[in-house]
């Protein structure tokens, strides 16, 4: 696969209207924002953080997601660094369930399983 290209999924055929593809990179940054937005996420693996975001741009914030569709089923992986004394049962479930509506309602494709590496805790500043 050359370097500008990318995988793409069709997610809309209407022959009057045209039809409506979408990268799996994008499927990578949709469950890449709602994972971080789950309390008690620390951050992405690779120590990407929604306020590094603006400043390092989108592309990144995929790092630590992979994405595979097959025939409209998505299942994602994710690396994520969690924050010191969450529980990782409960922060891990919020996390399932935030990245798979997303993705469902903004995509349209059927999320299959979210998969979840917890790759390290972050530990409080000065210990506390």
């Amino acid at each position: 696969m050359a370097k500008d290209e990318r995988n793409t999924y069709s997610i809309q055929r209407d022959a009057s209207l045209g039809e409506v593809k979408i990268a799996d990179e994008v499927v990578a940054i949709i469950a890449a924002l709602a994972a971080t937005e789950v309390e008690g996420v620390a951050s992405m693996a690779g120590n990407i953080t929604n306020e590094l975001i603006s400043k390092l741009g989108m592309k990144n914030l995929s790092k630590g997601v992979k994405v595979d569709v097959l025939e409209g089923v998505v299942t994602v992986s994710l690396s994520l660094n969690l924050k010191y004394n969450y529980s990782i049962m409960d922060v891990s479930a919020k996390v399932q369930e935030k990245v798979k509506n997303a993705v469902e309602n903004m995509t349209g494709l059927e999320v299959a399983d979210v998969n979840i590496k917890v790759a390290g805790v972050e530990m409080p500043p000065n210990g506390q």
